[in-house]
């Protein structure tokens, strides 16, 4: 049975996707290898299509995980996703607005204030370098002098303020295959099964799904989003935006190309140039090497008694210029 849904690689689908509490937390939870108890979307942004800068898309959750040992504690995840090649620098600066937001506060006895550990999901519409993970945990840790971890810094709150985990997945290498829950859940994402005129559309096997309702309820509110005139109409507008930015960079890497063809010709120009004052010099120094013959003849004939009258005759060149040569007055 196949189904079609909306693509969430598009901003608007994706926002209207993880607005739904249950999808959100069925995402996040499959993010995190952890039960997400509740959840909360905080701030959102969303790319104005009208402007010529890039935004990414983000959304902030507060939420309550249930760990391992069945202890409960509120985390905040800060979820971004962008289509291009983005400076890591953008992500830095969102990060850190988020370390200091007062609503990032929790409060404890003697009124100190401790930042919320927080979890950073990056959903990447290209690829990070040579990794070749769909889906990779950057998680940190706490090491003694001699390398060996130090237990129970993962709850401290202190550290928890100053140190935060992160999870990437590089959507370009979701390739079908459905291996564990996480899987599942995003291959929803997966480009490859985007349809073949409408790339607004994933198609998607339905036999994987049907016995997971958590599933069913998220793609049955992506197919709603293919009925939505207004989440339409926006895919459109993404697309437009996109195209012109593709545009704008290919326009930018013809003309890097062409200055590197110049580059190119203007160092063969150079090197020709060497090659010219190279073979300028060695005549020059042929020239010097000539001059200098000459006067030593002409010095040992009129040493010897020649007139400068004969040598000037049999060197054919004006008097005066042999006196010169000579350093006579």
């Amino acid at each position: 049975m196949k189904i079609t849904v909306a693509n969430p690689i598009y901003d608007s689908v994706f926002k209207f996707m993880m607005e739904d509490e249950r999808i959100a937390r069925t995402v996040l939870s499959a993010l995190l290898k952890k039960e997400v108890l509740t959840v909360e979307m905080r701030r959102h942004e969303h790319p104005n299509v009208t402007r010529d800068n890039l935004s990414m898309f983000r959304i902030d959750f507060a939420a309550k995980v249930r760990e391992s040992d069945g202890s409960e504690r509120l985390i905040l995840i800060e979820l971004q996703k962008t289509w291009l090649n983005t400076e890591t620098l953008r992500f830095r600066r969102y990060l850190a607005a988020q370390y200091n937001a007062e609503e990032n506060m929790l409060k404890e006895e003697e009124q100190r204030c401790y930042a919320m550990p927080m979890v950073a999901v990056y959903l990447l519409g290209h690829r990070v370098g040579d990794i070749e993970e769909p889906v990779v945990y950057v998680n940190h840790k706490a090491f003694d002098y001699d390398g060996r971890e130090v237990a129970n810094c993962d709850t401290d709150p202190f550290i928890n303020s100053l140190t935060h985990d992160s999870i990437i997945v590089q959507i370009p290498l979701l390739h079908g295959k459905i291996n564990n829950r996480l899987d599942k859940v995003l291959s929803v994402f997966d480009q490859t099964l985007v349809a073949d005129k409408n790339q607004h559309v994933i198609n998607l096997d339905g036999k994987l799904y049907e016995d997971d309702p958590d599933m069913m309820h998220l793609l049955h509110r992506l197919g709603l989003a293919t009925m939505n005139a207004d989440l339409r109409q926006e895919m459109n507008d993404e697309d437009e935006y996109f195209s012109a930015i593709e545009d704008r960079d290919t326009l930018l890497m013809e003309a890097k190309a062409k200055l590197s063809d110049l580059d190119a010709q203007l160092s063969d120009a150079n090197a020709q140039l060497s090659d010219v004052n190279s073979q300028l010099s060695d005549a020059n120094a042929q020239l010097s090497d000539a001059n200098a013959q000459i006067r030593s003849m002409a010095q040992a004939m009129y040493h010897n008694g020649v007139s400068l009258e004969v040598i000037a005759q049999s060197m054919n060149c004006h008097i005066d210029d042999l006196k010169a040569l000579l350093g006579l007055s």
